[in-house]
């Protein structure tokens, strides 16, 4: 992990993450050759762009926290790394997707636990739980679709 100067420069880096985010599944959706695939990977960009949006409305000063934990069926820590490639399959794309969720779970965990500041610490602990559902959501729909 980096050090960060300021709560701004804390704040860019989660912005900046979140953009690379965007685009990966923005890139995935083009070389995506199944329908499904594509579709799940727009919606999979859509939430980046969301979460982005919120960290930027934390820069601008507005802050909404919620405190609910998420559980986890722990798919992602059992299946293996998947490579996005065009002829990737639904699975596939969960099994990337549930990795991806589960790396930013833990990056916004990692700066909720470096930042003094309450709100921000507050807004960290949020965005880890958004992250932390999304992984959830996959490692459901994961479930169904392989058993």
């Amino acid at each position: 992990m980096q050090d960060f100067g300021s709560i701004e420069d804390v704040l860019d880096f989660a912005i900046n993450r979140e953009i690379e985010a965007y685009d990966f599944y923005t890139k995935l959706t083009v070389l995506a050759k199944k329908p499904d695939v594509s579709k799940e990977l727009k919606i999979f960009a859509e939430d980046e762009l969301e979460h982005r949006t919120k960290l930027e409305s934390v820069k601008s000063g507005e802050i909404n926290l919620e405190d609910d934990e998420i559980g986890s069926l722990g798919i992602a820590e059992k299946v293996k790394n998947v490579e996005a490639t065009p002829e990737m399959t639904y699975v596939d794309l969960l099994v990337i997707g549930m990795k991806k969720e589960k790396d930013s779970f833990q990056l916004y965990k990692q700066l909720a636990s470096t930042v003094r500041k309450d709100q921000l610490k507050g807004m960290f602990q949020q965005m880890a739980r958004e992250e932390a559902q999304h992984k959830l959501t996959l490692e459901i729909e994961y479930d169904l679709t392989t058993f």
